[in-house]
């Protein structure tokens, strides 16, 4: 379906100013692929959100992303990966207004909102993959 990216790149999270990187990173990228300033401020919003929740939740991991690109649409891919205790009811932490840090909830549910595409596998004991696409508007 999609050809080779032209542009990808990671980000370590271990530090909570790598949450800052993270978002110029992903700032940068977006603008670069022409997405507009709205789609923009989406896509840095929920990076910066999932940047948090692994520095929070497990306190280190990595963010990945590409350049998606196919005959017909242009987009973006960001992987947040950690080895922390995972999520023990994904379910759950899809709802609107459930929190465990005793924050308003809207993380999860906030992201897949500002996105195109949202994957989630976590286990309980061995860490949280999630993946978000957001594709560009014609």
């Amino acid at each position: 379906m999609s050809n080779e990216p032209q542009g990808k790149g990671e980000v370590r999270i271990d530090d909570e100013s790598h949450i800052v990187t993270v978002r110029k990173t992903i700032r940068d990228a977006a603008m670069r692929l022409g997405f507009g300033i709205t789609d923009v401020t989406r896509i840095v919003t929920a990076a910066s959100e999932l940047a948090r929740n692994i520095f929070h939740y497990a306190g280190t991991g990595i963010m990945r992303w590409r350049e998606l690109a196919d005959v017909s649409r242009i987009g973006i891919e960001l992987t947040f990966e950690d080895h922390g205790p995972g999520i023990a009811d994904v379910g759950q932490a899809m709802l609107e207004g459930y929190s465990t840090s005793g924050g308003f909830g809207m993380g999860l549910p906030g992201t897949k909102r500002l996105m195109d595409e949202m994957e989630i596998n976590s286990q309980t004991g061995r860490g949280t993959t999630i993946v978000v696409r957001k594709w560009r508007r014609k």
